[in-house]
């Protein structure tokens, strides 16, 4: 699982950016730049991000810093997801 492009693919989708979230890059600014970036855009994103790797969102985890930048996501859901499992 490439975790850098689903969540890529997840901002875009969530976002509406038709296309335009998949060239973002880690120092690319979300929260406080993107005017698509909201309070909704915030929840339906964890929900896609639960949903879509398999991870449990505590309230207490949300807040700014983690949406500030592509980077503190990935950095984030990264966190979350864990080392990748041997087969």
């Amino acid at each position: 699982m490439n975790i850098e492009k689903e969540v890529l693919m997840l901002l875009d989708t969530t976002l509406g950016l038709r296309g335009r979230g998949l060239a973002f890059v880690p120092e690319t600014r979300l929260l406080g730049a993107l005017p698509e970036f909201d309070s909704m855009t915030i929840i339906n994103l964890v929900t896609g991000l639960e949903e879509r790797f398999g991870v449990l969102v505590a309230d207490d985890e949300i807040e700014g810093r983690l949406f500030a930048t592509v980077g503190s996501l990935l950095d984030f859901v990264r966190h979350k997801v864990g080392p990748p499992q041997a087969q």
